[in-house]
């Protein structure tokens, strides 16, 4: 039977299509719904909820929502909406080009803040009561129970708080993922709060469903659609080189007895350069790794297949389609090594400060004290959102951010004399990595951190630029601690802006 995934008697007699559930969105209204990084999305609903706001534009009339979700979802959804004009604010972080545009042109609101704040924020009423929540679930126990699926996300605080809630029942999510999730429901508000129960990143403090009073479920809908996730390049040798580089530093910082022969639990950060450091691991001669993250991607897998790391803690995936059918295929194998909790335990400060976590996270630019910019092109244009990096880097063992040394073909310098737009102060970060090489900056003053940048991460074509920069700036800034020239600091941007690279015309 179709709707044989949901055993609760009284949610049966409430299926419906996906235009009906649709139909109970009203304009205006602030609506939460499942997903992280294109996992655990709802399929059907955001699609036909789209259809719905372009026949009412048609008419002449209004229809746009307030989004909130995990974190980036996927263009049946984020895209889907918006490029139907159907989005009026959008929080916290999004990855999708229809979207994106929007952001940048100034049409769409968009909230780009912590993962670990958002279901916080919530909670404390920061932003508008949830009216509707969409979320998916692999199945329906007879209690009314919810079975979780790829991701989970913020989709505990959504249930809790919405108004009403449309269920989608996704049949192409494995129901044998029963039991893989940790669904912690001891937080509070302050000042009720009491210390989260966890002393390792493999300890199970929740439940493995998620709940919802079923008075409140106004529609359940019945899917069948796979995760979009986009696949991972192969590994590059810059990427290997970035890899390599890392590698060396934690070998070195075991042989140092800073780090545990296991290192510390690991957080990686999604993309190409996060997951060649992931395959670098498996051939490093390390055993017995944990990670402790918010998304597992395909390197980690393959760490857990080899048996390298031992589990991986997350919120979410980010598999391309070879590694979700691998996920599948021994999906046996993965539900005793893999948990996945709310994003507000696996981003949670508390948590990572405990224990100890090691942050990797990649950056579009470093300046030469060791501010990063992980948001904004040239200061303004949003490519993606801070995701979860800030929730490791202040609060993680080690922050590390790693990027190649150029972009757009060389004509940017990832390292310049200041950052257009800062995510994460200097105070935050201590180690950059590029292919050039990697910073150390920890115990570094300022002016000992630009000459550790420029050095060892700048590529060959800026580094004499930076060092000329640097060296005019300790002679003539205003002051000798951090120095800079001010009409300059800004001035390689402005240089892309006018004539497409960051290099001066006499190294054309």
């Amino acid at each position: 039977m179709p709707d044989s995934r949901i055993h609760h008697a009284t949610l049966r007699q409430r299926v419906v299509d996906a235009a009906h559930a649709a139909a109970l969105i009203q304009p205006g209204e602030t609506v939460a719904m499942s997903g992280f990084t294109g996992s655990g999305y709802p399929k059907a609903v955001p699609q036909a909820l789209a259809a719905h706001i372009a026949q009412t534009h048609a008419r002449g009339e209004a229809f746009r929502i307030q989004l909130l979700t995990g974190a980036s979802t996927a263009p049946e959804l984020d895209g889907a909406l918006a490029q139907v004009d159907g989005l009026a604010m959008r929080m916290p972080f999004q990855s999708d080009p229809n979207a994106r545009k929007q952001i940048n042109a100034g049409k769409l609101d968009y909230l780009d803040i912590h993962l670990s704040h958002v279901a916080q924020h919530v909670w404390f009423g920061f932003y508008n009561e949830i009216d509707t929540a969409v979320v998916e679930v692999s199945a329906i126990l007879e209690d009314g129970a919810l079975v979780p699926t790829t991701s989970v996300g913020n989709n505990k605080t959504w249930l809790d708080l919405a108004k009403k809630v449309i269920i989608e029942v996704n049949q192409w999510q494995p129901v044998e993922m029963l039991g893989m999730h940790d669904i912690y429901y001891g937080t509070a508000l302050p000042p009720h709060r009491l210390p989260i129960p966890m002393a390792h990143g493999d300890d199970r403090i929740g439940q493995t469903t998620l709940r919802c009073d079923p008075d409140k479920i106004a529609a359940v809908v019945l899917t069948d659609a796979p995760d979009r996730n986009s696949p991972f390049n192969p590994v590059d040798a810059d990427s290997a080189r970035i890899a390599g580089h890392l590698i060396d530093f934690l070998k070195h910082e075991v042989a140092r007895g800073r780090l545990p022969a296991n290192l510390l639990p690991l957080q990686s950060g999604v993309g190409n350069i996060p997951n060649a450091v992931l395959a670098g691991l498996a051939s490093s001669g390390f055993h017995g790794l944990e990670a402790y993250t918010e998304v597992i991607q395909d390197g980690m897998l393959e760490l857990l297949k080899s048996g390298v790391l031992r589990y991986a803690s997350c919120t979410g995936f980010a598999f391309s389609p070879e590694a979700n059918e691998e996920f599948r295929r021994n999906l046996a194998f993965y539900r005793s090594r893999i948990i996945l909790r709310s994003q507000e335990i696996s981003n949670h400060p508390e948590l990572v400060r405990r224990l100890g976590c090691i942050g990797m996270n990649g950056m579009l630019e470093a300046d030469l004290y060791g501010n990063i910019n992980s948001t904004h092109v040239m200061g303004s244009s949003i490519m993606n959102g801070i995701g979860g990096s800030g929730d490791f880097a202040r609060n993680g063992f080690l922050s590390v951010f790693l990027s190649t040394s150029t972009a757009k073909h060389g004509s940017i310098s990832s390292i310049v004399p200041m950052v257009s737009h800062v995510d994460h102060t200097e105070h935050d970060v201590a180690v950059i990595v590029t292919e050039q090489g990697l910073a150390d900056l920890r115990g570094l003053s300022p002016k000992q951190r630009a000459r550790a940048v420029i050095s060892h991460c700048a590529h060959p074509d800026y580094r004499d630029g930076l060092q000329d920069y640097f060296d005019r700036a300790c002679r003539d800034s205003y002051a000798k601690h951090t120095p800079h020239l001010l009409p300059e600091a800004l001035s390689w941007h402005q240089r892309w802006l006018q004539t497409g690279t960051m290099q001066p015309s006499a190294n054309r």
